[in-house]
């Protein structure tokens, strides 16, 4: 069964178990009562109606409190003004019959509606405030009246109270935070289903991005040297085919969701790169052999931040020297890329470059961060929590 049916089979049992159980109770109780024919007809007459809309009452707000999702309900005010006008009457009658038992009924009843729509501060002053006074009528009238049963007359409404309350309050509870819980679902459903939209974009803009940078420059550069060197120029356009199919390729990739960013792989991409664009792109890396024992996770993280220091670099200067360095110290992983020549503006900031992967890095305890330093040269740093593979 899925939570779909789960949940509507719960609310099923919850009405039956509340509005249902209460409106049964009271014509059973009440119906039983005006049906003796050793009950006065001045006593049972009135209590036909005033049965029948206090069950319908009942019904309606307890209904009403199942569909409200706020913690402090609204109910109508009408049909709690006639819960309350049908309460004091089945109250009255059987208690001017000296029934000590009967009376309380459906008081109960309706306090435990009025505790459903209360704060629980509120709900507990009630409750308490309820079951003190219903101390006071039975016990009043058994005394007046000469009766030896002062004991019942006073206890067992306080006892029926308190117990109503609680056989109300509590389905109704279990079905709030049902509901919670299903709610809660659905918004996680929904919050998955934005993340994947969201790293989807990212990734497919960090592909994008890179290869269509490049293959800008690339034309740009056959263009110039069209007229002084064909054969360069021819060289460049086949370099450019070249690029169009790995950006088609790797967005294929990315649709299908296999693609995985490396750092060995951005490096090697942006020294070829870079070369191509003609910037003099110095490596300082670690040996090979520690970054392979690095998980894919940090890899993953790293490489995506590699591709779009070079994708800067690209777009955002007139870099002639880079430096890449990469070293594992201690328990962390560093990454700085560094350009000169770099514009006084270098982003848009609008969250799917660098801001979007210094969110990333957070989230994975680790930290990115970009400054201006010399004048026009431009920093990237990234630092990573190192997470080896287990062996």
């Amino acid at each position: 069964m899925d939570n779909g049916a789960g949940l509507t089979s719960f609310r099923r049992y919850t009405w039956w178990a509340v509005p249902g159980t209460v409106v049964c109770v009271l014509v059973l109780a009440y119906g039983s009562w005006a049906l003796d024919g050793d009950v006065p007809l001045w006593a049972r007459a009135p209590v036909v109606p005033a049965l029948g809309v206090h069950a319908v009452a009942a019904a309606v707000l307890l209904g009403g409190a199942m569909e409200d999702r706020t913690p402090v309900l609204r109910p109508p005010a009408g049909w709690l003004a006639t819960a309350c006008l049908a309460a004091a009457a089945l109250a009255v009658l059987p208690l001017a019959r000296h029934n000590y038992g009967l009376w309380a009924v459906a008081p109960a009843v309706t306090v435990a509606i009025v505790a459903v729509c209360l704060s629980a501060a509120g709900r507990r002053w009630l409750i308490g405030g309820a079951v003190v006074l219903a101390l006071v009528p039975g016990s009043a009238v058994n005394l007046l009246a000469g009766d030896e049963e002062w004991a019942y007359a006073a206890l067992f409404p306080a006892c029926l109270t308190a117990f109503t309350v609680w056989t109300v309050l509590g389905p109704l509870w279990a079905w709030r935070i049902a509901g919670r819980l299903d709610r809660a679902r659905r918004l996680e459903a929904e919050l998955a289903v934005k993340d994947e939209r969201l790293r989807f974009a990212s990734d497919l803009h960090d592909i994008q991005g890179h290869h269509l940078q490049v293959i800008a420059l690339k034309a740009e550069l056959a263009s110039r040297i069209a007229e002084a060197d064909p054969a360069r120029a021819s060289g460049e356009m086949q370099e450019i085919r070249r690029l169009c199919a790995d950006a088609l390729r790797d967005t294929r990739a990315v649709v299908r969701g296999i693609r995985r960013t490396t750092l060995d792989g951005e490096i090697a991409n942006a020294t070829r790169v870079l070369a191509a664009a003609g910037i003099d792109a110095r490596m300082n890396l670690e040996p090979a052999d520690v970054q392979e024992e690095l998980s894919d996770s940090t890899r993953q993280l790293l490489g995506l931040v590699m591709r779009e220091a070079t994708t800067n670099v690209l777009r955002h200067s007139q870099a002639r020297h880079a430096e890449v360095d990469y070293r594992v110290s201690g328990e962390q992983a560093l990454l700085r890329i560094s350009n000169d020549q770099a514009h006084a503006h270098p982003g848009t900031g609008d969250g799917t470059g660098l801001l979007g992967l210094a969110e990333r890095l957070r989230s994975a305890g680790g930290e990115l961060t970009w400054e201006r330093a010399d004048g026009d040269r431009f920093v990237v740093t990234a630092t990573l929590p190192v997470q080896r593979i287990e062996e």
